[in-house]
């Protein structure tokens, strides 16, 4: 397709979620169209973003590729716009302001009569349903590229490894398929959805867990540098030798992240070449591209890690996946749990067999009977989506509304809590009957940086009536004797945290 825009004169954009993706998508565009092309990321310096951004104005780059802030690349003439795993999350800015690329593209394609393409093999529910309903055109691909067959998947459940006796965090049937694929030279992905060595610590007396002192959230435990560490502020400390509460020393650490897991491999499997991808281990620029180009060059055994490693890469040696823990993305609070679950674990099962050698991908849950981790098995996406969407109907949730989450933030508690039941109170005045309001609570993470976090949960259409009662309701509170309090209102949020 943009072959066919470049041969009429016009240029495109090519949206990809992940920096990590980058590197792989412009190799590939090069070869396809030689140094045609510019890339924006956020890891280029102010330099770089400077030299790609004139080039693009200048119009000596035909394509634009990068994350999503390059959907605001100065494109002349723009052709056709291409958004790739447009599912992914990353898409929407958490931070003002609070744009989603998605929308930005639908309004940028209209304005220049241009093509906008989502592209994903696990489409978000919302689009699909639009698609369905023949707001957009639905063009489905039933084949793998290459005619590769589709991995072979096993549901494993853990709680029967634990009844016969096996506390590893790799069940024997996993082991065993590590074990062969070693033996035949091939490579193997782990992934776990968590960083660090365990995800909390707690005392097994008297069950206190070791919680950051600025934020109402546990410590992880961080294994290379002995620490435990906030995911959420930085804050760091040592490992208590006895628990602060009760003084006992029966110390306990729960949970599993990459390190704990590259810590269990090197124990099993000693000979065993390993290489790990977290947040930990890419802070440096550039350390996306060179993880992935050990793991594929070096022919590295074992490749280890978060969601990074979960979507668009192509390892041709990759004949297994091991899910380690499938349940860390459900239950978590937010209405797009099993969604996510369902994503997460089909994309990462792709990663299996996707050349001449088929895939095997084990799924280890302690939820086996979970829809989501049912139809993944299947890698079918359509039978999830029928279930998710009757589901979402009776519970009036998008893409039958929209959820506006207005969020209050103060280190001074009672004004928080005074400013949410304000704004609660002078939404309920407004009688609008096409809104439901969602009394005042503490977010479910409800302390971050000695701030204080509350939010009011709005159910309704996002449309000018709607967006005027909540201007009218949170707009007394900003400055003034206010002015340590911060507001957010947010449409359709990533995270209900």
């Amino acid at each position: 397709m943009i072959e066919r825009t470049l041969e009429l004169g016009k240029n495109a954009i090519v949206l990809v979620p992940e920096i990590s993706l980058t590197p792989q998508i412009v190799d590939r565009f090069l070869a396809r169209f030689g140094d045609n092309i510019a890339v924006l990321h956020s890891k280029l310096s102010n330099g770089e973003r400077y030299d790609e951004w004139v080039k693009i104005k200048e119009n000596r780059a035909r394509i634009v590729i990068g994350a999503r802030s390059a959907i605001f690349a100065p494109v002349q003439n723009l052709g056709i716009l291409i958004i790739d795993e447009a599912h992914d999350a990353s898409y929407k800015s958490d931070m003002t302001p609070r744009y989603h690329a998605k929308d930005l593209a639908r309004y940028i394609a209209k304005q220049h009569d241009a093509p906008l393409v989502l592209g994903s093999a696990t489409p978000d529910v919302v689009d699909y349903y639009k698609a369905e309903s023949q707001d957009k055109i639905l063009i489905e691909l039933t084949q793998r590229a290459n005619n590769a067959c589709l991995p072979e998947i096993k549901i494993v459940d853990m709680r029967q490894e634990l009844a016969a006796g096996n506390r590893s965090m790799f069940s024997l049937d996993l082991q065993q398929a590590m074990q062969e694929n070693l033996e035949r030279k091939k490579q193997t992905i782990l992934f776990i959805n968590r960083r660090g060595y365990s995800t909390f610590v707690m005392c097994r007396d008297c069950g206190h867990t070791m919680k950051c002192k600025h934020c109402n959230i546990a410590l992880t435990y961080h294994s290379y540098e002995n620490k435990l560490k906030c995911h959420y502020c930085g804050y760091e400390e040592a490992i208590p030798k006895v628990c602060p509460e009760c003084k006992s020393d029966k110390i306990k650490y729960f949970g599993s992240g990459t390190q704990k897991v590259e810590s269990e491999i090197a124990k099993l499997f000693p000979e065993a070449t390993t290489i790990r991808m977290d947040i930990d281990t890419v802070t440096k620029k550039n350390s996306h591209e060179e993880i992935l180009r050990k793991f594929r060059e070096e022919k590295i055994d074992i490749l280890i890690g978060t969601q990074m490693i979960t979507k668009g890469h192509h390892f041709p040696d990759v004949t297994l996946v091991g899910i380690v823990a499938a349940d860390g993305s459900l239950n978590v609070g937010d209405f797009r749990a099993e969604e996510r679950t369902f994503q997460i674990i089909t994309q990462v099962a792709g990663r299996a067999g996707r050349e001449k050698d088929k895939g095997k991908v084990f799924i280890q849950t302690y939820n086996p009977d979970d829809y989501a981790i049912l139809c993944s098995q299947k890698q079918d996406y359509k039978e999830f989506y029928n279930g998710e969407i009757t589901l979402r109907k009776r519970l009036n949730y998008p893409p039958f509304c929209d959820i506006i989450l207005v969020r209050v933030h103060s280190e001074n508690f009672n004004k928080v809590k005074e400013v949410s039941e304000k704004i609660y109170e002078e939404l309920l005045k407004q009688k609008n009957e096409n809104l439901l309001v969602y009394r005042p609570v503490p977010s479910p993470i409800d302390k971050i940086q000695n701030v204080f976090r509350w939010r009011i949960i709005v159910k309704g259409r996002l449309n000018k009536m709607a967006i005027a009662v909540i201007k009218k309701a949170v707009e007394p509170f900003y400055g003034g004797k206010y002015k340590d309090v911060s507001i957010v209102v947010d449409s359709n949020p990533n995270s209900m945290m």
